[in-house]
């Protein structure tokens, strides 16, 4: 199914800093493949529950001081997979810092080759219309200025480094329709959806991670960009749940629709799952 592994030398070590959802499942196609993998957690249930996957796990506790940070074995592998999520939600304000120490120390052990953000595409958040990587961000959002401050970080890497901004992620246990339960009724329903499956995500990963792979920016979303509306009418029949209710409101602008073809063309990546509607 991942073409693209085979393109990644068997001898390659792989870090994932933050290994949940998506990492754990990247982890273990890695492993499939017979590639080594270490992956960290900042919980220490979470490190158990990997290993009883068979996935080789540490406690990671970011931030961290530079001399405890540097001696840890994730900056022993050969690629890092920077996985971490920023938690805005939660109030937390140290992603930036976190992203700066862990290149800082990569680059101070010296044995990591390449860094792989993976960030978010809210950093288009304010922006309208059909955007892709070279669209100008509105950095007067303190969120977007931090996912900004730390991809800059990461591609300032002295090797190999690229960041892939991922859309909103659904696949095993997180379909659409279950957002749902939780929300009587939606807003801006004529917004345009901007996800990408799981599946995809790590594929996108994978090409990344091949030998001589191209570097950069990269957006990893799916090719269909149905309404709200539309989209999770259907997920919400996919799951027999009630139909959900939209206010409809007035459109302030153009929807805003990320493009993922620079990732196509240039990684040279098929979408498995690029009509998510179909999926449903």
């Amino acid at each position: 199914m991942f073409k693209n592994i085979n393109k990644i030398e068997k001898s390659a070590s792989v870090g994932i800093v933050g290994c949940g959802w998506l990492g754990t499942a990247l982890a273990l196609t890695l492993l499939d493949k017979g590639i080594s993998v270490l992956a960290t957690s900042s919980k220490i249930d979470n490190v158990d529950k990997l290993n009883k996957q068979g996935i080789d796990a540490q406690q990671l506790t970011l931030p961290a001081s530079a001399e405890q940070l540097t001696q840890h074995a994730i900056f022993t592998q050969q690629c890092l997979v920077i996985a971490i999520p920023p938690q805005f939600k939660q109030g937390r304000t140290d992603y930036v810092e976190k992203i700066i120490q862990l290149v800082s120390a990569a680059q101070h052990r010296g044995i990591v080759q390449r860094i792989i953000l993976l960030s978010s595409t809210a950093i288009y958040t304010g922006l309208s219309g059909i955007i892709d990587e070279k669209s100008s961000l509105s950095l007067m959002d303190n969120k977007v200025q931090a996912l900004h401050n730390s991809e800059q970080a990461v591609l300032a890497f002295h090797h190999q480094a690229s960041v892939l901004r991922l859309a909103g992620l659904v696949g095993p246990n997180r379909h659409p329709g279950k957002f749902l339960l939780a929300r009587k009724v939606l807003n801006n329903a004529k917004d345009k959806i901007n996800l990408i499956h799981q599946e995809d995500a790590i594929g996108l990963i994978l090409s990344l991670l091949a030998e001589q792979s191209p570097q950069g920016i990269f957006n990893g979303v799916s090719e269909n960009h149905a309404s709200k509306k539309v989209y999770y009418q259907h997920a919400a029949k996919a799951l027999s749940l009630p139909t959900p209710t939209f206010f409809e409101g007035e459109a302030l602008g153009a929807a805003r629709v990320v493009s993922g073809e620079k990732a196509k063309q240039i990684l040279s990546y098929s979408f498995i799952y690029p009509d998510l509607l179909a999926w449903l």
